[in-house]
């Protein structure tokens, strides 16, 4: 590098200057600027701008993407979802059945996880031994307790929204009639994540590891306990939105208030233990007594019957009519079916009822009782009947003194009815019962029971043998007494 000496005043020498091309240091004649004193902007050799320094993340961001929330979210999504897939024979098919399954999950798996959920989260900086370091941060504790806790309740909240939107849409193909209670999720939703805030409100006053034990358990019993019993109380149970099926309605309120109840608890909590003035507690706490008086008060009015279990859509093309109730009329044509044998063998008799009917009520007279449908899971799963066998043969007792609690008078109407049932709607495994009996009476030399099984199937067989016409004429005679409970001998025809 050339250099140039240039003697100074007295003589000395200065420092060396730069030659021209040591001082050409941005070739391209670019240069960058950066902010200066005032405002001002001074140019940097090099090209590139000043890298300006990375901005830390949001809190709440990393609350919400890292650590512990997501993956309660996840543990308690699991949860909702193998407890009702477990028992989808149930409540596929019935919106009631299934809003009150899902509220009972919410009640019984999702309060105790949302509550020690929360107290786990809320002791951690006990665990960490970051408790005095955020003491001394310039956020207020009340900040620092929303931040941490907001996001857990969220993925609880929103774990609960979709097994909820999993479970409508494996019922939407088998239901046929009424409509998803949306307001009923609403509250559910809202409630687990004021339990998740009151737990963790609860795990930083008693940071301890064991805390969310207690907290738990404590969720499980007051929702298995008082939940279930028959004192008004059992409204502010959480989650626990108390309909039976499709016969009950809640109140499009009821939901949101039982959710008041939950919110209010947790905000006076939250403002006892961080809010600078403690009696602003007071607000949110008279609002959740408000709402739990409102809860007791009401009591069975939360509940209305559904308009729908008071109807019944009917087949009047066969004999008798069959009727269904009109909270799953999609199950006509398929009991229809299941029953074709029995009203094929039935048409052109005298003096049957009129119709099946499937109301909750005792039929009228003219009418019999249909074989239940409900619960869900038994008759009848995911809109067919499970056995239409067996599902015929009780059809069949419901027209032949069903609601006689003693045996006829005489063991030759006994044996006539049993006659006409068997040939109403054989049974194989009615069948496979009296062979059973048979055998065992033989070996056991009961004469009494071999002599009149061999009377019942003497009486099936000439019944059977009969021609058409005259069957269907005996029959008529013999249902014009089918529905008394003690008929004279004399009126009975006999086989």
């Amino acid at each position: 590098m050339n250099t140039r000496v240039q003697p100074g005043g007295d003589g000395s020498a200065h420092t060396p200057a730069p030659s021209d091309d040591a001082l050409d240091t941005n070739p391209s004649g670019v240069t960058a600027s950066e902010p200066g004193r005032n405002g001002m902007r001074i140019s940097r050799p090099g090209g590139r701008p000043a890298r300006r320094p990375r901005s830390a993340p949001h809190p709440l961001r990393a609350e919400w993407l890292r650590g512990f929330a997501p993956w309660a979210g996840a543990g308690l999504l699991l949860a909702l979802a193998w407890a009702m897939a477990a028992k989808a024979d149930q409540w596929q098919g019935s919106w009631g059945a299934t809003t009150e399954l899902l509220s009972t999950a919410a009640a019984l798996i999702g309060v105790p996880f949302a509550l020690a959920a929360g107290s786990w989260q809320g002791g951690r900086e006990r665990r960490r031994r970051t408790a005095e370091l955020l003491s001394s941060t310039a956020r207020t504790p009340l900040v620092q307790l929303l931040v941490a806790a907001l996001p857990l309740a969220c993925w609880l909240a929103a774990a609960h929204v979709l097994v909820v939107a999993g479970a409508l849409a494996a019922c939407a193909p088998y239901a046929s009639a009424g409509g998803p209670a949306y307001t009923v999720f609403a509250g559910n939703a809202l409630t687990l994540a004021a339990c998740a805030v009151l737990g963790h409100t609860v795990g930083r006053a008693v940071p301890f590891r064991l805390t969310a034990l207690p907290l738990a358990v404590g969720g499980y019993v007051v929702g298995g306990v008082i939940g279930t019993g028959r004192s008004d109380v059992r409204y502010l149970t959480f989650c626990m939105i108390h309909i039976l099926g499709d016969n009950g309605l809640a109140v499009w309120w009821y939901p949101l208030v039982s959710a008041l109840w939950a919110a209010g608890l947790a905000a006076a909590a939250v403002l006892a233990l961080t809010a600078y003035r403690r009696a602003t507690a007071l607000l949110p706490l008279a609002a959740a007594l408000g709402a739990a008086v409102l809860l007791v008060q009401t009591g069975d009015g939360l509940v209305r019957d559904n308009p729908l279990s008071h109807r019944q859509v009917c087949d009047t093309s066969t004999t008798p009519d069959i009727c269904v109730n009109a909270t799953y009329p999609g199950m006509l044509p398929e009991v229809t079916r299941a029953l074709s044998g029995l009203t094929g063998r039935l048409e052109g008799v005298r003096n049957l009822p009129v119709r099946y009917e499937d109301l909750w009520r005792d039929p009228h007279r003219g009418e019999a009782q249909l074989p239940i449908l409900t619960p869900i899971g038994w008759s009848a799963v995911r809109g067919k009947v499970t056995d239409p066998r067996q599902y015929a043969w009780e059809a069949a007792q419901m027209l032949v003194r069903w609601d006689c609690h003693e045996a006829p008078s005489t063991e030759r109407i006994a044996v006539t009815d049993e006659a006409v049932l068997r040939w109403l709607a054989p049974d194989p495994l009615s069948a496979r019962i009296r062979e059973y009996f048979m055998k065992q009476a033989r070996q056991e030399g009961d004469t009494k029971d071999l002599a009149r099984l061999r009377a019942e199937d003497e009486a099936y067989e000439r019944l059977t043998a009969m021609p058409d016409g005259e069957r269907r004429s005996w029959l008529g005679r013999y249902f014009a007494t089918a529905d008394e409970c003690s008929p004279k001998p004399s009126e009975v025809p006999s086989l």
